[in-house]
């Protein structure tokens, strides 16, 4: 009995960890995309991994947790899990704020991984 109540307790402990560990990451990503407020042209060039905070409008709707976004200066593919919003929220020509990491990819074009967003009037 005593090791099952270990065993669920290290469970416990474990999953609780991981969770506060990708949190506090999310919001260390979070506040350095705040102060790096870029383009989508200027998010393209950037390193993998850059914190950016993007602005501009949901331009459509891809398949799974990949959205178009687009401003002024172009577009380009961002994945918003469905805990941030959701494809009802994000129609075409909502316009909204993203706050994400850049990634780069060898065979297909960079893209934005979401980390926070922000549904603009």
């Amino acid at each position: 009995m005593i090791k099952i109540v270990k065993i669920i307790v290290t469970g416990l402990i474990s999953v609780l960890s991981t969770q506060i560990f990708a949190d506090t990451n999310d919001q260390k990503l979070i506040n350095a995309a705040i102060k790096n407020k870029v383009t989508v042209a200027q998010a393209i060039k950037a390193k993998d991994e850059t914190a950016v905070t993007l602005t501009g409008k949901i331009t459509r709707y891809i398949k799974s947790d990949y959205y178009e976004f687009k401003d002024s200066t172009g577009t380009i593919n961002v994945e918003i899990d469905d805990d941030l919003a959701t494809p009802s929220q994000l129609k075409p020509g909502t316009k909204v704020r993203i706050m994400g990491e850049v990634d780069t990819h060898r065979y297909k074009p960079t893209d934005i991984d979401v980390a926070k967003i922000e549904i603009l009037c």
